[in-house]
């Protein structure tokens, strides 16, 4: 069974930056297009951006963090990134990662997450 990590996160300043990072044992990251979620106190969870299998590849983000928010993944493939800059209060949650297909998640088991609070 796969177990996911994300770490990096913080508490930061509005207009500041965090990159966030996502391990795995149990699966090779690298087969996967990889996500990620994020899930703020009383919302759902929500896809946050994705890269595609293949180095370099294709990458889809929700509107609200286009232009701030880069995702991205090492050469091995085997710790997908995401780099977080311009922070809003409104990007306080606990993220998460997890493979997509689209942007649904594909795997059931879920990191412990990361929280990520921006203070005004």
């Amino acid at each position: 069974q796969v177990q996911l990590v994300e770490s990096g996160g913080g508490l930061v300043q509005a207009g500041g930056s965090l990159r966030l990072s996502c391990a795995a044992s149990g699966r090779t990251l690298s087969n996967y297009r990889m996500g990620w979620f994020r899930q703020a106190p009383g919302k759902e969870r929500e896809f946050v951006a994705a890269i595609s299998v293949w180095s370099g590849g294709s990458t889809e983000y929700a509107d609200s963090v286009k232009g701030r928010f880069t995702i991205f993944r090492d050469n091995a493939k085997t710790t997908v990134y995401l780099q977080m800059n311009s922070l809003k209060l409104e990007d306080t949650a606990v993220y998460y990662c997890n493979a997509v297909r689209g942007s649904v998640s594909l795997w059931d088991s879920w990191g412990q997450g990361t929280q990520v609070t921006v203070s005004s």
